[in-house]
């Protein structure tokens, strides 16, 4: 029985257990650190593809290019890994606001962690501002 509590008293393996839980944490931060970072590559795309797909959209509401302003961003959203939530043409004809979204997933388990959601809005200036800009030159 002395021999028993003398091996819970022993520093033996105390080592192996302060290096396990040190390898834990260092591990559990670098996950952390990577879901941060795909975290914020993700806002980074839906910001780029929703500013694309509302130029694009504007470009087709102004009859810039053909098509429907809608379905234009659409494309250009998917052609840049997102999808488009919403997609407004405003009553003036040639001023389209859109949302883009990218998706965090995990794709081993089929897990999305987060979505990166980004509005935008394109259009031509407005009547106003574009007269004063004429004047001022």
């Amino acid at each position: 029985m002395n021999q028993y509590f003398s091996l819970l008293k022993s520093p033996r393996g105390s080592g192996t257990v302060v290096t396990a839980a040190l390898v834990i944490v260092a591990l559990l931060l670098a996950g952390a650190i990577l879901a941060w970072v795909a975290a914020v590559q993700a806002a980074m795309n839906a910001a780029a593809a929703a500013d694309l797909a509302a130029l694009a959209g504007a470009d087709t509401a102004r009859g810039l290019r053909p098509g429907n302003p809608c379905e234009v961003a659409s494309s250009l959203a998917q052609a840049n890994q997102a999808s488009l939530e919403t997609c407004i043409v405003e009553p003036d004809g040639q001023t389209v606001t859109v949302s883009a979204k990218v998706p965090v997933s995990f794709q081993a388990l089929g897990l999305e962690l987060y979505s990166a959601t980004a509005k935008a809005r394109a259009g031509a200036p407005p009547l106003d501002q574009a007269e004063r800009d004429g004047q001022a030159r």
